[in-house]
């Protein structure tokens, strides 16, 4: 398996191009005393209205969303999500590993486990490790590190469910609601 430095594939296939997703800095408005500078952090698929404001000088600090499963979403469990996504033999090394995935893809590309009507995973307890979002997959699959975890894991699913539901999908609004307000 080869990764490129600027491309690295995630769970479900989502593709994250690092350099385009690094947010970008916006100078506001001086304080009136000149001495304190605020910036927006203008994050891709966060509302404006939830971009964080990060300050220097004391007691300053990023803030990043925290990363968590959003329920009646079911995205990632769209598992053929077109030419635009990395194919299981472009993920795994193991042959197993790649055979285990194509079982899971049933004619309509979503996962056979999948209920529609729920959005629930049947087997979720038992789940093959490639569908869990966790700080160690994502570094042994995907060769993130830990401290990057939650920036990349919340990359990936805001590219998924774009790619499955759409820029302005309540999936969307709900999962940018989440991992903005548990920080």
């Amino acid at each position: 398996m080869s990764h490129s430095l600027s491309t690295v594939a995630l769970p479900r296939f989502a593709t994250v191009i690092t350099a385009a997703k690094q947010p970008r800095q916006r100078p506001s408005a001086k304080t009136q005393s000149g001495k304190q500078k605020t910036t927006t952090t203008i994050t891709p698929g966060v509302p404006a209205a939830t971009a964080m404001k990060t300050t220097s000088g004391f007691n300053s600090r990023n803030k990043e969303p925290t990363w968590q499963c959003v329920q009646n979403c079911g995205a990632c469990c769209k598992l053929d999500k077109g030419p635009n996504f990395p194919s299981a033999e472009e993920i795994f090394d193991d042959p197993s590993d790649i055979e285990l995935f194509n079982s899971l893809v049933g004619s309509d590309g979503w996962c056979i486990h999948f209920d529609k009507s729920t959005r629930k995973c049947s087997i979720y307890a038992d789940r093959p490790y490639f569908c869990r979002v966790e700080p160690d997959i994502f570094e042994t699959l995907y060769g993130i590190e830990t401290k990057k975890f939650n920036k990349e894991a919340c990359s990936c699913c805001i590219d998924t469910i774009k790619a499955v539901y759409g820029s302005t999908s309540k999936e969307l609004e709900n999962f940018n609601a989440a991992i903005w307000s548990s920080t």
